[in-house]
């Protein structure tokens, strides 16, 4: 069977796939127990729910709406929209209502994809071909709306039907003053910036990638899930956002891809856990993470500081075996970034390239969207 070279997001999950059929390419905790999915399996998945949505008439340029925390349904039904030609719209979940119901006014979905019963609830009232929710408790048998689980439907196209400049994620944002803007970015700019990740930071099948913010932002669509369908390395989902620091320590991973407010948010872990200023605990494990300027000095922070300050600090935020700390967007405050280097997390930061644009009208279509033109061929990794 021939193959031509992948230039969109589905026709790298077919390459994992082939390559890596029986491989571990997707874990997700839930009820406390890590669950895991293999590449040829979230290929299967994908399919079926590509056909689910074909046969509720989703097609090329439509935009699936999804408004969920961090979960496979929702990277798998992102797939699932661009494997027919359409773009995925992640939508935050914390998203203020005004905020919400504007952004929606702006869109006028068809296609939605709603966590659980309280993201049921600021969106029930549209008027869907198909709405799907994900977590069923609260909501089985509500009238027009489908569980994840139930999603079925006359077979797909066999090949993915998205192009290469045509836009994989939308992204919308309010500004102050009430404008909705857009950021679009096309499967080849997904995928050049991933090889570009991938090649700098060596990153191989071996990686253990936590994903906790579920690509709500351009830059983790850049730089994780990109890079993940490039390498083919694992993707772990914490079980909520609340749980995500428990996660992360359990897991281990790698690679972390976080913003300001991520990566900030571990510096506040760690200053909270420092001994009161002024006494002979802090002034040991100031010594510890200080750079030594004599020889007993090297002697505490190379030894006994690594053993008894750093490594249980890194190892409380579950960075003990990060080897690709990102930071994604916006630098980090420079109290943050010492802490961080400090403990041997050397945070390396990824610019969000993003390119905001107004909207004027409707925006389901969004085939109109303007994307830079990548050529046909994409360097690959390597």
């Amino acid at each position: 069977m021939h193959h031509t070279a992948p230039n969109t997001l589905p026709e790298q999950l077919l390459v994992q796939t082939r390559q890596r059929s029986g491989e571990i390419a997707l874990r997700h905790k839930r009820l406390g127990i890590w669950q895991a999915r293999r590449w040829r399996e979230l290929a299967d998945e994908t399919a079926r729910l590509a056909a689910a949505l074909a046969t509720a008439g989703f097609g090329a340029g439509d935009a699936l709406v999804l408004l969920t925390q961090p979960r496979p349904e929702a990277l798998l039904l992102s797939l699932a929209a661009q494997w027919l030609g359409g773009v995925a719209v992640p939508l935050a979940p914390d998203l203020p209502d005004a905020e919400l119901h504007a952004v929606l006014q702006q869109l006028s979905p068809h296609y939605l994809f709603a966590e659980d019963e309280t993201q049921w609830q600021r969106v029930n009232h549209g008027a869907y071909r198909l709405a799907i929710y994900g977590d069923a408790r609260g909501l089985n048998g509500i009238a027009g709306w489908t569980a994840y689980a139930e999603l079925h439907g006359d077979a797909a196209p066999a090949e993915p039907q998205a192009r290469s400049a045509q836009p994989a994620f939308a992204f919308y944002r309010v500004q102050p003053g009430g404008n909705i803007e857009r950021q679009a970015i096309s499967h080849a700019e997904l995928l050049q910036e991933g090889v570009r990740l991938v090649t700098a930071e060596g990153l191989t099948e071996h990686e253990e990638a936590l994903a906790a913010r579920a690509f709500a932002a351009g830059g983790q669509a850049r730089y994780l899930l990109a890079p993940w369908l490039l390498a083919g390395f694992r993707l772990n989902f914490p079980e909520s956002t609340a749980t995500r620091d428990q996660d992360r320590r359990e897991l281990g991973p790698t690679l972390v891809a976080g913003t300001r407010e991520t990566w900030g948010r571990l510096a506040d872990q760690v200053q909270q856990r420092l001994p009161l200023p002024g006494s002979l605990r802090r002034w040991l494990v100031d010594a510890a993470l200080t750079p030594p300027r004599s020889w007993h000095g090297r002697l505490w922070h190379g030894i006994a500081g690594h053993w008894l300050v750093r490594r249980p600090l890194r190892d409380v935020l579950g960075l003990t075996r990060t080897r690709v700390p990102l930071l994604v967007g916006d630098p980090l405050t420079e109290p943050a970034a010492r802490l961080l280097t400090q403990l041997g997390v050397v945070v390396r930061g990824w610019p969000d390239p993003a390119q905001w644009h107004g909207t004027t009208g409707p925006a389901v279509h969004i085939t109109g969207w303007q994307a830079p033109d990548y050529g046909a061929a994409l360097p690959q990794p390597g």
